[in-house]
């Protein structure tokens, strides 16, 4: 799957805002090493460049189109092309840190100990993710998936895999002395004409049109378009309103 840092970065605001309260949770004072897991172009990165400047800090991403606009960005990191499922630490961080990048792997039982077991001793690993599977964004793109002549082709596409906050407190709580979990679920306030649709064709929609050639793409997007519209009406001032829920973990060791 491939990926669009200026499609992403549309609404780098409202993206990098999880980043920044998640950070604000996580104790370290002054970490050694620090990893940011799915930089994507770096606006996570940045954030803690900035909050811990003395640190030698990573961001490491499997795509190379956003790479390529992070190393552009003038962040003061060293970037990592690798693929989170399968990367090894050399040595162990003080930090581990991750925004909105784990949904997109499976395995999470597996996956996340073995993360957390990079982190050392009084570190914390740190992440969010998002947890609005069940909202008209996501059930409609289901529905539309598998009500048309690209039913077949779509069946197998990936989706996000998130699963219940008390799952991940039994995942990590036997590797952390202490376990954080919480919630929140923003009212995004979009502007302009299909403005769901713009955020979630950053995200979530990549892997459904990216499996359709031009033809298909055009009518199974425009059929989606008009379920979201009529889920997320225009306001009277313009405004879309978009509910999104997102998941915070802070485990430390």
């Amino acid at each position: 799957m491939t990926w669009n840092p200026a499609t992403y970065l549309a609404f780098a605001d409202e993206r990098t805002r999880p980043a920044a309260e998640l950070l604000a949770r996580v104790p370290n004072i002054a970490p050694g090493r620090v990893v940011d897991l799915g930089c994507g172009p770096g606006n996570s990165t940045e954030l803690l460049c900035a909050r811990w400047p003395d640190a030698k800090i990573e961001g490491l991403d499997s795509s190379p189109d956003m790479l390529v606009k992070a190393r552009a960005s003038g962040v003061a990191a060293d970037w990592i092309e690798a693929d989170v499922a399968t990367w090894q630490a050399a040595a162990p961080y003080d930090v581990i840190f991750s925004n909105a990048t784990f949904q997109w792997l499976g395995g999470h039982p597996e996956l996340l100990p073995r993360l957390a077991g990079y982190v050392k001793s009084g570190g914390t690993f740190a992440f969010q993710v998002p947890h609005n599977m069940d909202a008209p964004s996501h059930v409609l793109m289901r529905e539309t998936a598998s009500n048309g002549p690209w039913a077949q082709r779509l069946a197998d596409v990936r989706e996000v895999s998130v699963l219940p906050p008390e799952a991940y407190y039994d995942i990590l709580k036997p590797h952390a002395a202490a376990v954080d979990i919480w919630e929140t679920e923003y009212l995004h306030v979009l502007s302009g004409e299909d403005a769901v649709y713009h955020w979630v064709s950053g995200t979530g929609l990549r892997p459904f049109v990216q499996a359709l050639d031009a033809g298909e793409r055009d009518a199974f997007v425009a059929a989606y378009k008009a379920r979201l519209n009529a889920a997320y009406p225009r306001r009277a001032d313009g405004a879309t309103l978009f509910p999104f829920k997102r998941l915070f973990v802070i485990a430390r060791r």
